[in-house]
Formats: C-alpha cells, structure tokens, sequence
C-alpha cells in the first residue's frame, strides 16, 4: 500500500511588499533584488491573521478540491516555524476549526524543509495503515520574524499556506521520500532569541532572523544536488523521465544551479517565488499548486521536490501523481 496526493490546495494573504516598496526602505532595487533571488513581490498576512489561520483556509481548499467529508480526516500534521503560540501546536489548532477530534494533530519544526518532513511522516503513517486520509500542511507568517530594516533577508520571506490530501493507493503514489539533517550549521540561519533560550544581552534585532547567505547558499547547493541524484538512483529512474521539478522557493539561482547539475531543462522547473517570496514550509505546496491550477502538471505526471532549510535540515520526496 502506498500514499497518493489526491488534490493541492493554498492560500495566500491579499497584502503584499513588492520590490519597489522596499525601495522605499532599504537600500536596494528591484533589478538587483529579481536577479539574485527572481523574488518580485512577497505577501504578507494582516495583522490579525495567524499561521494557523493560514493554514486553515487553504487545508479547506485542499479538502473541496479532493472531495472528501471533514470527518474522512484522520491525521493532521504541520510544517511550520511560526507557530500562532508556543503550545498548543498548529496542527490541533486545524483540527479544532475543522470540528474533527480523536486522531494525531500535530506540527513539526523543519524550517523550510517542514512540508517534506511532514509529507514523509504522513506518507509512513498511510504505509503502516494508522492512516486512511492525512492533511499535510505548511504554513508560515515568516514577516513576524523579519526584521524589514535588514535588506539581506527582508527581500526574501514572505507568509502564505499549502496543503495536500493524501490517501492509500494500489497505485505508485509517493515513491520514494527521504530526510536528513547537520545541526552543525545551525548558526548559519537562525534566531538568537526563543521560548527557553534568550541571550543575556538581547536586542529587538535578536527576534528576528539572522542569515549568512553565501555560506547558505553553497551548502544548499551541494546538498540538494546529493539528494536529488540519491532519489533518483535509489528509485531507478533517470532525471530524464521526471516531468517536474519542485524545489524549495529560496532563491532562483540555487534552483537553476542544482537543476543544471542534475541536467533538468528550465521548462521542466517550477518556479513560484516571484509572487510568493520565500515562504519557507509553504513554499513547496505553493508551487505545487500553482502548477496544477494553470494546468502544468497533470495526473500521471512525475514529480521531484526537495527542501533545504535552516538547522540544516533537508528532504527529497519523488512521485507519481
């Protein structure tokens, strides 16, 4: 028995920052924003909106697109670093707006790579039979922990939710999905100031995300190619056959970097960042379902996704849809 992704559904807030904004604010342009990151505009939940407001709205869009009842649901999992609250999780938080009880709802903090964390849990969850219909969620309000006078990462983030259905399948489904981890970089993205650690000497600065990119971004390079190539050789199929590839919304030039070593044509890349910003855990189920509403990927199609985030933590998930 494996997993099967029955539909994709996201939600993004009606604000948005766009490059020239930031104009305003930091020292930058939009030419030189677009062409490091291909980031063009970055929404941004209002004020009175949690993530798991977020993430409620578009798990509702996910459940009317697979056509299932509420009640059908039977495990919720989360990906997310912004949690609403320290406790209780997001996941519960979900499963109370949905008037479901007595199953799994929880959430899991993987930073960037939370969605693939979570699909893989779901997808073993599903394969074990503890699960019949799983929502897989991730959410963000990344604006939250951005400090907007840092040009160097309020370029980047951005708030939005993606969620998928999945359910039991004769059929291929998820392929193959694994994860992984080095906290030895943990300090080259992170933030200083948390619920049980909180630095003696501590400034509003220390709230928000701190990000050394270059370091950032020649690991994540090497990483995801590993990955992506180990995906593929441990699942028999050749970057040939793969008709899309998702990856991480972090930057446009690690994504066009890892497709070219894996030998992946532009046209077979999806790409979301340029009005969705990064979002972190969203990111992945953004694309994803962007791609499907304009029609791109189709049932039947192959699809690699992979993530890469702070802790370093990192994830590949390969299937057929």
């Amino acid at each position: 028995m494996n997993s099967k992704i029955i539909s994709i559904g996201s939600y993004i807030p009606s604000n948005t920052v766009t490059n020239k904004d930031l104009e305003k604010t930091v020292d930058t342009t939009d030419e030189w924003i677009v062409s490091r990151t291909g980031i063009k505009q970055r929404p941004i939940a209002d004020s009175s909106q949690a993530t798991s407001d977020l993430a409620f709205e578009a798990a509702m869009t996910a459940i009317e697109r697979a056509k299932i009842e509420k009640n059908d649901i039977d495990l919720i999992i989360v990906g997310t670093c912004t949690p609403d609250v320290a406790t209780p999780n997001v996941g519960t938080l979900i499963q109370k707006r949905l008037g479901l009880s007595n199953f799994p709802a929880f959430s899991i903090e993987a930073a960037c790579s939370g969605f693939i964390y979570a699909l893989n849990i779901a997808d073993k969850f599903i394969k074990t039979g503890e699960s019949k219909c799983a929502l897989v969620v991730g959410a963000e309000t990344l604006s939250r922990i951005t400090n907007w006078d840092d040009r160097n990462t309020c370029i980047l983030f951005a708030d939005g939710a993606g969620a998928a259905i999945l359910k039991p399948t004769d059929d291929k489904g998820i392929i193959f999905s694994e994860l992984g981890a080095n906290g030895e970089y943990a300090d080259l993205l992170h933030v200083p100031y948390g619920t049980s650690r909180k630095p003696e000497k501590s400034s509003k600065d220390d709230y928000f995300l701190r990000m050394s990119g270059n370091e950032v971004f020649k690991v994540a390079v090497k990483t995801l190619e590993e990955i992506a190539i180990d995906a593929l050789k441990k699942s028999n199929i050749q970057s040939k056959d793969v008709d899309w590839f998702i990856p991480h919304q972090a930057n446009v030039r690690i994504i066009q970097a890892v497709a070219k070593r894996l030998e992946l044509p532009e046209e077979k890349v999806i790409l979301s960042m340029d009005i969705h910003g990064n979002t972190s855990a969203a990111s992945i189920p953004l694309a994803f379902d962007r791609a499907v509403q304009d029609g791109r990927i189709k049932k039947g199609d192959t699809i690699l996704m992979q993530s890469f985030g702070a802790g370093f933590t990192w994830g590949s998930v390969l299937l057929e849809l």
